[in-house]
């Protein structure tokens, strides 16, 4: 049973949800949001910014003043100080994302590793960012990745390649263990996520004896991630570390679905989207029933999972500021949450995207098609907003 009474917060209080917002910024989202209402416009204009960005047109000014300015803390880290100090005073923390997807190339997965390295730096001598976050595809070769899950052979440059990619990984989880930093190893797809898996738990292994430093991520619109969830608390526990895990619906639907029919096997991703509300609820329960082993992350913007979380923290006597359990979203979206979570009391932080306005253009045009794609998403952030500047209005 539930706790029978609600924790003391409400995600439709638009007074804290943007009370870092003047009335201008709420304007400028006002008009945003509602471009990405409507689909034909996203969908044109995504393809217009990326054709302007490839002939050299004079739009970056234009794109970093809106979309990317709304989604992104910044081209660089020194850019994304300003956003780390705005939201760190409402005692939101600051997870710091390179989304710059990598080139290919040696030289490019050392670049990732150093600015990764970075950002954990930054966090050992800041109190506003409690995580850090990498993708392994970011220091790896996918195709590698996917041969070894495999289990196919991989030629003597492959495995040297390998092993390079597993001592940037290293290098990042050590750093991290070394500045008790907590570092989130983000998911990827099916056909090479148990690698990854196996790499995060050989991270944990190491660094996770004392505490949750390495956090591996589940995507629970895949019908077996909660199974993988207790075997990765099973082994934790019989082998003397904890576990870090960070609980998300999932990044890859479309291409996971449209992967397991072109090559014949049985799609990972849950029948419904009812069916993957039920297993991430399933998959709160079970962490919180297991906090002493595992610390979680609910990285998520639905209402109704983030009140029940809070509810199950009740229910087991959790204190709000348990550092075992954290809420996350998106920098730019879902306000309401992080900004009502945290006035609550809540350990909440937000993903802050950041690297060069042309290299991040596939995660913007992404956000821009999620916040279309997902049912409600633009409109319940539109009308919370056109809410907030109702309730301003009436004020003066």
């Amino acid at each position: 049973m539930l706790a029978t009474h609600a924790p003391s917060l409400s995600f439709n209080d638009t007074a804290v949800a943007f009370a870092s917002k003047s009335d201008a910024e709420l304007r400028q989202m006002y008009a945003l949001f509602a471009a990405m209402n409507n689909n034909t416009l996203v969908k044109a204009g995504g393809g217009m910014m990326k054709a302007a960005l490839k002939w050299g047109l004079p739009v970056k000014f234009l794109i970093k003043k809106t979309i990317f300015e709304q989604f992104c803390g910044g081209e660089t880290i020194q850019e994304c100080l300003p956003v780390i100090e705005e939201l760190g005073r409402y005692n939101i923390g600051t997870i710091l994302d390179y989304s710059v997807e990598g080139e290919g190339s040696d030289k490019s997965y050392d670049h990732t590793r150093d600015e990764i390295l970075a950002t954990i730096d930054l966090a050992h001598r800041s109190t506003h960012i409690p995580f850090s976050v990498f993708k392994v595809t970011g220091l790896a070769d996918s195709v590698i990745l996917e041969k070894v899950q495999a289990k196919q052979t991989l030629t003597q440059a492959e495995q040297a390649s390998f092993e390079r990619s597993k001592a940037r990984v290293d290098a990042i989880c050590g750093r991290a263990h070394q500045y008790g930093v907590r570092v989130f190893v983000d998911a990827e797809e099916s056909w090479f996520q148990e690698t990854v898996d196996n790499l995060a738990y050989e991270m944990m292994a190491k660094y996770n004896r004392e505490s949750a430093i390495v956090w591996n991520t589940y995507q629970l619109y895949r019908h077996d991630r909660l199974e993988a969830i207790q075997q990765a608390c099973e082994t934790a526990k019989r082998e003397g570390y904890y576990l870090g895990g960070k609980l998300v619906r999932g990044a890859y639907m479309e291409k996971e679905s449209r992967t397991a029919a072109q090559r014949g096997y049985q799609n990972p991703i849950n029948p419904t989207k009812e069916a993957t509300d039920q297993l991430y609820n399933e998959s709160l329960r079970y962490c919180v029933t297991h906090v002493d082993r595992i610390s979680i992350c609910a990285g998520t913007h639905n209402e109704a999972s983030s009140l029940l979380l809070t509810e199950l923290m009740q229910e087991h006597n959790l204190r709000p500021q348990d550092t075992r359990i954290w809420f996350a979203q998106l920098y730019g979206m879902s306000d309401n949450l992080s900004y009502n979570l945290a006035n609550a009391g809540y350990n909440t932080a937000k993903y802050v995207p950041y690297g060069p306005v042309e290299a991040v253009m596939p995660y913007l045009l992404r956000r821009a098609d999620e916040n279309t794609a997902i049912a409600g998403q633009s409109s319940r952030e539109f009308s919370l907003i056109q809410r907030e500047m109702t309730r301003r209005k009436s004020k003066k």
